[in-house]
């Protein structure tokens, strides 16, 4: 027993039981009895946008149905974030174990994408990289793009809102998002690899 806790132990105690309390009250829709419970299924399908499966899946038609090099690249590319984001978010939440704020057990989905524990938040790091990546590679006006970081962030939210994350799994997945994006910017793959790889299917 630790009779003389030093500062910093004091401060991170404190701002984890801010961090459990706050998202606590977050999760309106954690159940259908919470205050917002109604909504508990727009507020998940909201969620699934940001899931991994339907994200490469989608990407896996495009590439099918492609016929110009720059975008089989950039589909390329795209596939190989969201797989190092599914495999990076489930060794980060093997690592942690940490669980949510409600008791709430993972979808099928969550299961097919290792998305079990709750830090960081799977959805949120997705997210945060896709609309990065969107952002970066494609052109895209600016309601586009303004409607692109709302979703980002609303998907976040969504993943508090129904008692699966705490907020700072939410913010920890926004910054992991966008470290896996500038991953993958600095292992690019090229248009010749991109074409080596899908000659090998």
């Amino acid at each position: 027993m630790q009779l003389n806790p030093s500062f910093k132990g004091i401060a991170f105690n404190s701002l984890l039981a801010i961090d459990i309390c706050m998202s606590k009250r977050l999760g309106v829709c954690a159940s259908r009895a919470s205050s917002w419970g109604g909504a508990r299924s727009m507020i998940n399908l909201l969620g699934i946008t940001g899931h991994g499966i339907p994200w490469i899946a989608g990407t896996l038609i495009c590439l099918v149905k492609s016929s110009t090099l720059a975008g089989q690249e950039v589909l390329m590319n795209l596939l190989l974030a969201l797989l190092l984001d599914i495999m990076i978010v489930a060794g980060l939440q093997k690592l942690a174990k940490r669980k949510g704020p409600y008791d709430i057990s993972p979808g099928l989905l969550d299961y097919l994408t290792m998305d079990t524990y709750a830090f960081p938040a799977g959805h949120a790091s997705r997210v945060a990289m896709l609309s990065k990546f969107f952002l970066n590679h494609l052109v895209l006006a600016i309601p586009l793009r303004i409607l692109l970081v709302l979703w980002a962030l609303c998907v976040g939210l969504s993943r508090v809102m129904i008692g699966r994350h705490h907020i700072t799994d939410v913010l920890s997945g926004f910054v992991f998002g966008y470290l896996q994006f500038r991953l993958v910017e600095l292992i690019w793959m090229s248009s010749n690899t991109c074409q080596m790889l899908i000659s090998i299917w």
